[in-house]
């Protein structure tokens, strides 16, 4: 298996990190790119370990022209992007009349705007060459509307929706185009989200290795969606049968177990 550089965004925890350590156990090298660079660089060190090389580029990718400027930085170091791991984003829990609203359109700056634009901007090399990969972190939440994480949910329909679209535009390229639609998952993300001390989450939720692994497992056999765990699918499955009034409910009673 021919070495390759792969760009993780959200890197510094979660199913970002474990990424990169997978990615880098497969034998590639990793950029890295989040916030927190202290998070980064202890990770490349891990990483390094392993004899892999890990480049640390700490960015903001939700603020404006920040996909740019992270661009100039990967190829000021003489790198280019062979698979790119879109795994960025935030959700943020609440009734969206009752929110902050600079919060939720920093979520669909950073979720959606920031996700398209690495896509772009690392697409055309990737169809030129015939081979690479994009893998859109997604979610169970992109088949249904979610009252009380409403933005968020419309977010991830929008990833998954612009991901299976990418698929079909590029597949007789070679190049493949992912999306990974994981549920409820053991990550720094539910805490910060709010749900991550629920009964009902920690009843329910992935073991991260599982998602990650499903992830790779999905890019590597050129799948346009991988819903991770048996359940997620049939539920994902399910919801095209359903009555869209019955679906509404169904995920705003799921919403408040989440919450506690």
């Amino acid at each position: 298996m021919a070495r390759e550089t792969w760009l993780i965004t959200g890197a510094s925890a979660g199913l970002g990190a474990l990424f990169a350590e997978r990615t880098a156990a497969a034998g590639h090298d990793v950029i890295l790119v989040a916030r927190r660079a202290d998070r980064l660089e202890a990770l490349a060190a891990r990483i390094a370990a392993t004899g892999a090389t890990a480049s640390v580029i700490a960015c903001d990718l939700g603020a404006a022209g920040a996909v740019a400027e992270l661009m100039r930085g990967i190829a000021a170091r003489g790198l280019v992007v062979d698979t790119l791991i879109n795994n960025a984003g935030f959700g943020v829990r609440g009734a969206f009349a009752q929110s902050d609203g600079a919060a939720q359109t920093a979520m669909i700056d950073l979720n959606c705007r920031a996700l398209v634009e690495l896509a772009h901007a690392v697409l055309p090399r990737m169809v030129r060459m015939r081979r690479g990969g994009i893998l859109n972190i997604a979610s169970t939440a992109a088949f249904q509307p979610g009252p009380g994480m409403a933005v968020y949910y419309a977010t991830k329909a929008f990833v998954l929706s612009f991901s299976e679209a990418l698929h079909e535009e590029v597949r007789a390229s070679g190049v493949r185009v992912t999306a990974l639609c994981p549920g409820p998952t053991r990550t720094e993300f539910a805490d910060i989200a709010g749900m991550g001390a629920s009964p009902f989450f920690e009843k329910n939720a992935a073991d991260p290795e599982t998602v990650v692994r499903d992830g790779m497992s999905a890019l590597a056999r050129a799948r346009a969606i991988k819903v991770s765990g048996a359940m997620n699918a049939a539920v994902a499955g399910s919801v095209g049968l359903l009555p869209r009034a019955l679906t509404r409910r169904v995920s705003a009673r799921v919403q408040k177990m989440l919450a506690g």
